[in-house]
């Protein structure tokens, strides 16, 4: 995941907040800029590069639309979230935005006192999602979709493998998305990567070129990249099969597209529910959400193999594989 926006000022930022430490409300504007913010607080892990740019980039976002008024803090695995539930008290505050794993296990120890939502994490059982909402950098299945669409006009029929306890909400949300473009979603469970190989290897061999393309989820137990990956692009590549994915670093390695996060634009949608929040603190329903705040990637090379034409393939995506 890459961070996007001005990099030297989110990177300033972000080494603001760890100088003064903990808690920190940083400095400047005006008292009456920051009062949109100075109810909200965003808990995220304290990680370095390339997860501190990505934070202070979507910190970005949240302060674009909420003022500079807002708290954050970068915790370690030692933090208590009784500590920090101290501090956010003696500063009044009404909603927690958690973001990566780090901040959600923050989030929910502190669900029963504040407004809770979480985002920024790349997979959640549904299990953890029971109290507060929480957006994901799994991509929208309409999204996705969409892209394969006007990409390949000719595909009917679209297959993913997939572990149900990670990943179930995700595929309701695609079959209604598969069924708005025309498309069939021919999803496949398993338990465990050696059941993912199995049925890789059989729906690769009976999945026709013009019609069948795969989609690839961020799905640990279904997508490992060292055993699974490389045997989908292969013989995918081998029988002119599209592949898409889910994941941004799949498209180097030769999957056709992906989406990825707009990280600032990001921060501005948890903002945006973080301040409905504030003033109705039971308006956003609980549940894992997808990534609608996205950019697009696409493999040039991958898709003259395919017969598409590049110039109108490119066409629309940020970022072009190989990039020469």
């Amino acid at each position: 995941m890459k961070a996007h926006g001005c990099p030297s000022e989110a990177t300033r930022r972000a080494l603001l907040r760890q100088a003064v430490g903990g808690i920190a409300a940083l400095a400047g504007g005006s008292a009456l800029g920051a009062d949109a913010g100075r109810s909200v607080a965003v808990v995220y892990p304290s990680l370095g590069e390339p997860f501190k740019q990505i934070f202070a980039t979507i910190l970005d976002g949240i302060e674009d639309r909420l003022g500079n008024g807002v708290t954050s803090v970068a915790v370690t695995d030692a933090a208590t979230p009784a500590g920090i539930a101290e501090d956010l008290r003696k500063r009044d505050i009404k909603v927690l935005i958690g973001l990566g794993r780090g901040g959600m296990r923050i989030a929910a120890a502190l669900a029963a006192e504040l407004s809770v939502l979480v985002g920024c994490v790349v997979s959640v059982q549904e299990a953890e999602s029971r109290a507060f909402p929480v957006y994901t950098l799994a991509p929208d299945p309409a999204l996705l979709l969409t892209r394969l669409k006007k990409l390949m006009p000719t595909a009917r029929r679209v297959h993913i493998v997939y572990d149900p306890r990670l990943n179930g909400w995700l595929v309701k949300l695609a079959r209604d998305a598969a069924k708005a473009e025309g498309l069939e979603l021919l999803a496949q469970e398993a338990a465990d990567q050696a059941g993912a190989l199995r049925i890789y290897t059989q729906l690769l061999a009976g999945a026709d070129p013009a019609r069948d393309a795969l989609w690839l989820p961020q799905d640990p137990t279904t997508v490992d990249d060292n055993a699974v990956l490389p045997l989908v692009l292969r013989e995918g590549w081998n029988r002119n099969i599209a592949v898409f994915s889910s994941h941004l670093a799949h498209v180097r390695r030769g999957a056709l597209f992906s989406l990825y996060p707009d990280n600032r634009e990001l921060g501005r949608s948890l903002a945006t529910t973080a301040q409905r929040l504030t003033t109705a603190p039971r308006s956003a329903a609980p549940g894992v959400l997808p990534l609608r705040q996205a950019l697009a990637a696409i493999n040039i090379r991958t898709a003259a193999h395919l017969g598409l034409d590049v110039a109108v393939a490119q066409s629309g995506f940020d970022m072009v594989y190989p990039s020469n």
